[in-house]
């Protein structure tokens, strides 16, 4: 008998003559899946136990820590919305990372696109006053957006024109950035009044951005949520995020099919650019009124650890960003109550990030995971 056409070219099995059984490729489908969510949940584990040694060689109790994480980050309302207001900016920040990652690249510069947002923002907003708020806010967040496509941008065109290692240029970039911010927040734009702490001026409460319906968090993680979707059907969705994809998987192949590589590595990282500045905007636009130094909070760089446990995809951070959200609000009650420095949350997400890069050569290895390896139904799912 002729194999289909239409069906993936499969061995036969005793069981059915035409394909496997139902049951294992199903079985097939979700072992593939899997492997997704637990390499990542067992680098997380893992990156706690190393980080339970710290603690222990603190005298302090890693029980205790996780205790205080449940309860400053999960444990009531209040809680929550004060990690979901701090996921928010990460699910931006994240995007930065994800984005140009469809085309293997590793652009870690977001912490200065999101400072160069913030900047822009607070700068537009005073040419707009006395314009009614839904015009200028929409501007404003304009203006973040483009100063970070344009700054990021350049890291893609870096790469795709001179052949620059982005992720050097989007680091170095990256400290250009808040060098400039301070220079122009301490002096071209800073406002008078603001003596001890160096900020420019006020936007106004009219431009101030509200919080969502029914929670006291603001419209940030809405857009946040909903420019994970749109990223997601951008790159699994569209003939785009396919062509992205192939780019990525093989460069050589790309160009010889004729893709337009160059274009598309300056578009995905200028996109992931205006989508780390529009966190800088809403740091202005709903958190502090003005552009000062609160606005270098380590965000870009706690996305960067975000997008690597999501595996670049952006479904994945949605969640990912919210737990890493929770354990930076409970920074604050850990230091409190344990005596612990407050960095010591950054401790943590640090093993965390060097667990998460060793587990990337995990993939493929287990058999679990690998149809492809299964001995009793060897080819047995495509």
């Amino acid at each position: 008998m002729a194999a289909d056409t239409t069906a993936p070219s499969l061995p036969l099995t005793e069981s059915s003559p035409d394909q496997p059984p139902v049951s294992l490729q199903i079985r097939a489908w979700l072992a593939r899946r899997a492997e997704g969510v637990a390499i990542p949940v067992g680098a997380v584990i893992a990156g706690f136990l190393i980080f339970s040694l710290f603690l222990l060689a603190l005298g302090k109790s890693p029980l205790a820590f996780l205790d205080l994480v449940w309860r400053g980050g999960f444990g009531s309302s209040f809680s929550l919305q004060n990690s979901l207001q701090r996921a928010a900016p990460l699910l931006f920040a994240a995007l930065c990372v994800a984005l140009p990652a469809r085309l293997g690249l590793v652009v870690i510069g977001g912490e200065g696109a999101i400072v160069l947002g913030g900047v822009a923002a607070a700068a537009a907003a005073q040419p707009l006053q006395g314009f009614p708020p839904p015009l200028a806010v929409p501007l404003m967040a304009l203006a973040a957006a483009a100063t970070g496509a344009v700054w990021i941008g350049a890291v893609g065109a870096l790469r795709a024109y001179r052949g620059v290692n982005e992720t050097i240029a989007s680091l170095l970039m990256s400290y250009i950035a808040l060098a400039l911010s301070n220079h122009l927040i301490e002096g071209l734009l800073r406002d008078p009044e603001s003596l001890n702490k160096p900020s420019t001026r006020p936007i106004g409460e009219t431009f101030m951005v509200g919080p969502l319906p029914g929670l006291d968090v603001h419209w940030g993680l809405g857009i946040g949520v909903l420019a994970c979707l749109a990223a997601y059907a951008l790159t699994e969705r569209t003939t785009i995020g396919f062509a992205a994809r192939i780019a990525g998987g093989n460069l050589r192949a790309a160009q010889i099919q004729g893709l337009p590589v160059g274009r598309l590595v300056v578009s995905f990282t200028a996109l992931g650019g205006a989508c780390a500045a529009l966190a800088g905007f809403f740091e202005v636009a709903a958190v502090h009124g003005n552009a000062n130094a609160s606005l270098n909070a380590g965000f870009g760089y706690t996305g960067i650890l975000v997008a690597f446990l999501a595996r670049q995809n952006p479904l994945a951070i949605l969640p990912v960003a919210f737990l890493l959200g929770g354990i930076e609000a409970s920074s604050g009650l850990i230091q409190r109550r344990m005596q612990l420095p407050d960095a010591t949350v950054l401790v943590l997400e640090g093993l965390l990030f060097l667990v998460v890069l060793v587990s990337e050569t995990l993939y493929g290895r287990f058999k679990l995971f690998s149809p492809h390896l299964w001995a009793e139904k060897r080819g047995a799912a495509a």
